[in-house]
């Protein structure tokens, strides 16, 4: 079988709210807590969650920008959370990122052009005669026109930008690319459009992806795989078919009713969730969606209120952390 191009190994992130006056820390935020999972050359795996659950920061730390708490970063079996700073820029060029926001990722004093050649130019990929060429060559991947490469960000429109942001992932000729809610900012025909583009990207570039997003209907167009989180763990995982068709976690299962269908037979009822979310400064002993679980039998002091539920295979390839299922409790 072929290796994992990257695998998350026990990785945290917790941010120190408070301190004390000699320093000592009093409370954290458990932004992401104990998550595994791989991701192949060549797949695209979906990572969904609603805002807070610590996606985003999962991103930050493939790319760098955040030093993980806890757990390991394998690329291609190397742990790059070992390594010295030194080391670790090498690998910088294979995982790049795709901010979400098209108009504050890009420098408004530089032309997009010079955005897109500023990777090449630091790491000194190409010599200078030959940059202009593959800043061209980038354009033309993106549906841009080479022409407009003297021209400054706000003279685009945001699914433009976006594109630029994408030229510039590209740039470093990168082998993972971090997807940060690339289509939430734009219009919805612009989506599809961005969406179609990535999907072509991946086949031209062999790229793989960690695509972040909020809900499953725009995950399910472009992922193999998809992983829920919630509150900083994973809930469940899945190939997408099997989790579009048969979710096992009630969390999973409410996600998927307020998804809008335009058939009437394939309308699921529609879950609304009560209750409080935990605090991820003070989480709850046990299952973190108990207190919104819908689902759960209302036992006092049983497994979802005091232990936390581990992510286990039901079926191949299908993980879920739910005491509600069998194999799991």
């Amino acid at each position: 079988m072929t290796e994992p191009l990257l695998q998350l190994r026990h990785l945290s992130k917790f941010f120190v709210v408070e301190r004390s006056l000699l320093g000592r820390t009093i409370s954290v935020l458990k932004a992401v807590d104990d998550l595994s999972f791989d991701i192949m050359p060549g797949e695209t795996f979906g990572l969904v969650g609603e805002s807070g659950c610590g996606k985003t920061t999962v991103g930050k730390m493939l790319v760098n920008l955040y030093r993980p708490t806890a757990g390991r970063i394998l690329y291609q079996g190397t742990d790059l959370t070992g390594l010295p700073a030194r080391e670790r820029r090498r690998y910088c060029r294979d995982i790049q990122l795709i901010f979400q926001d098209p108009y504050a990722s890009l420098n408004p004093r530089m032309t997009v052009g010079d955005i897109v050649a500023e990777p090449i130019r630091v790491n000194r990929l190409l010599p200078r005669d030959k940059v202009d060429d593959r800043v061209g060559y980038l354009f033309n991947a993106v549906g841009l026109s080479a022409n407009y490469r003297n021209r400054f960000p706000h003279e685009f429109s945001g699914g433009q930008r976006q594109r630029v942001g994408i030229a510039r992932a590209l740039a470093m000729e990168p082998k993972l690319i971090v997807c940060d809610e690339p289509v939430s900012a734009l219009d919805v025909s612009v989506q599809a459009q961005v969406l179609n583009l990535l999907a072509e990207l991946s086949v031209q570039f062999g790229l793989t992806y960690l695509f972040i997003a909020h809900g499953l209907n725009v995950v399910k167009h472009v992922s193999d795989r998809v992983g829920v989180m919630y509150l900083g763990r994973l809930v469940e995982v899945a190939p997408k078919r099997d989790l579009y068709r048969n979710p096992l976690h009630p969390y999973t299962k409410a996600l998927l009713s307020a998804i809008p269908v335009t058939n009437p037979a394939q309308r699921r009822t529609r879950i609304l969730l009560e209750g409080d979310v935990s605090s991820p400064i003070d989480p709850a002993p046990g299952c973190r969606f108990a207190g919104r679980c819908y689902a759960k039998t209302g036992c006092a002091g049983c497994a979802c209120d005091t232990q936390l539920p581990e992510l286990v295979e039901v079926s191949p390839g299908h993980f879920v952390a739910c005491y509600l299922h069998p194999a799991v409790g």
